[in-house]
């Protein structure tokens, strides 16, 4: 298991195929994809692995804010094509449920919600595994790039106005650990 703090390796991802690379500009790329059907909460309800909708990976994720520690089951998007799709046609996500793209190395990212239908906080982790800056409560299918405001290893999708709603915050550590 790889722990994804600061200073902890790198990150084995799954190789990508050439002509997706340029798509890892958004988390809603220019993909014509179908949608998928919507779930709430699934991942919650049943502790699954893998996610009913979009058949990813689902791991654990904290981010530390203070004293508190706030548990999520995330998705996990490794692969061009699986970062090119994102959250894209998706109604619905549960509170404590969130998409992670992590990157092969430290890099600017940018994100924008084309064929995204709900709002999202998108969410900046930097190089030291403490959050750089939130787009928060992103205007659903906008165009409009939410950019990092440094190098980041990694961004996290959470609802809309959930990041405020506990307190998350530039600054705070995000922990997660992927299987190599």
């Amino acid at each position: 298991m790889a722990d994804r703090r600061a200073g902890s390796g790198t990150l084995i991802r799954t190789a990508a195929v050439a002509g997706l690379a340029a798509l890892m500009l958004a988390c809603s790329p220019q993909s014509t994809a179908e949608p998928a059907s919507s779930a709430t909460d699934p991942v919650q309800a049943t502790g699954e692995a893998v996610h009913p909708v979009s058949g990813l990976e689902v791991i654990d994720l904290q981010v530390i804010s203070g004293d508190e520690t706030h548990d999520f089951r995330v998705e996990l998007a490794q692969s061009s094509a699986e970062q090119a799709r994102g959250l894209m046609f998706r109604t619905e996500m549960g509170p404590d449920e969130g998409m992670l793209f992590p990157s092969k190395a430290p890099d600017r990212r940018s994100f924008w919600m084309k064929n995204t239908p709900m709002s999202l906080d998108i969410i900046f982790i930097g190089t030291d595994g403490r959050i750089t800056n939130i787009a928060a409560n992103t205007e659903p299918y906008s165009l409009t790039p939410s950019v990092s405001t440094g190098f980041a290893i990694a961004v996290l999708e959470l609802v809309g106005g959930r990041a405020a709603e506990l307190g998350i915050e530039p600054g705070d550590q995000v922990v997660w650990t992927i299987e190599e």
